[in-house]
């Protein structure tokens, strides 16, 4: 494809983000033009996945034609679409895996066959498939140092992103049919199915969610790290998408959870205080970032 064909592709796939990424976008303006280019194309990609398999009567045959297109495209056999010139430039340009994206579909085609988790380490493969994934792409975008402990760290902080979005969706989730929080956990607190679908908190699951918010602190914790490891022109972009995901997670605690009515999220105006941080450098740096903690 031409340079023009490729230039219109990633002017869609900047639309989209544009559009659709309600958090992410605001953590990608920190970037040069190239970094930024290339994260809308892979999120373009992921949110066609995502689309896929939420809307109305979705089907694993949408998702495997949809797999079939990315490999295609991969192997530079022409295939129709404005998303895929960007993404196969963006995915050779980075040597991003692709078992990485594979596993995306995977995860995200699970959604269609699987509502229910028995245990931790089910839900733990499903966030990691579903989101830690896409922060491997991320990775190698931004370019890393640190090998495979710069990795695990960035599965990590895909973990908390995940579980930070299960509980912010706990109520709608259930409305679509779906109960992440697996069963041997809402047996120990003595959470029932139903529970989801009051119009306020039983004690059983507040502390469910409490516990659910306290594990995924943990992971925003133990990912700090991973902000001094990037390529240092993309800390501060880092340092933002972590912290607004952060700072959503907070958000939550302070409402106490009351997750089953109206989805709690940040305003704009407080993304665009993060944003404008990063953009005059008032953020931690070196060392200082990487041992940075969000306010609780």
């Amino acid at each position: 494809m031409g340079s023009r064909g490729l230039a219109e592709s990633y002017a869609h796939v900047r639309a989209v983000t544009r559009v659709r990424a309600k958090n992410f976008y605001y953590a990608f303006v920190l970037l040069d033009h190239a970094r930024r280019d290339s994260l809308c194309a892979i999120y373009a990609f992921m949110r066609h996945c995502d689309d896929l398999s939420d809307e109305p009567g979705a089907k694993a045959e949408a998702l495997e034609a949809w797999r079939a297109e990315m490999t295609a495209a991969l192997d530079g056999r022409g295939v129709d679409g404005p998303r895929w010139p960007a993404f196969v430039d963006t995915v050779r340009r980075y040597r991003i895996p692709h078992q990485y994206l594979h596993d995306m579909i995977d995860g995200v085609s699970s959604d269609l066959v699987r509502t229910r988790f028995a245990a931790f380490d089910e839900l733990y493969r499903y966030c990691y498939q579903v989101a830690s994934l896409a922060g491997l792409c991320v990775m190698h975008i931004f370019g890393y140092r640190g090998g495979e402990h710069a990795l695990e760290l960035a599965e990590k902080c895909g973990i908390a992103f995940q579980l930070t979005n299960i509980l912010r969706d706990a109520g709608e989730d259930y409305r679509l049919g779906r109960i992440y929080f697996p069963a041997e956990d809402r047996a120990r607190h003595g959470v029932s199915e139903t529970d989801f679908g009051g119009a306020a908190l039983t004690p059983a699951l507040r502390a469910l969610l409490e516990d659910y918010g306290a594990r995924a602190r943990g992971y925003y914790d133990e990912s700090r790290p991973l902000i001094e490891l990037v390529d240092p022109s993309c800390g501060a972009s880092l340092w933002a998408l972590i912290e607004i995901y952060s700072r959503l997670l907070t958000r939550i605690a302070a409402h106490r959870y009351e997750v089953l009515g109206e989805r709690i999220r940040l305003s704009t105006l407080e993304k665009l205080g993060l944003v404008a941080r990063g953009i005059v450098g008032a953020v931690p740096s070196g060392n200082a970032l990487a041992r940075y903690r969000s306010p609780r």
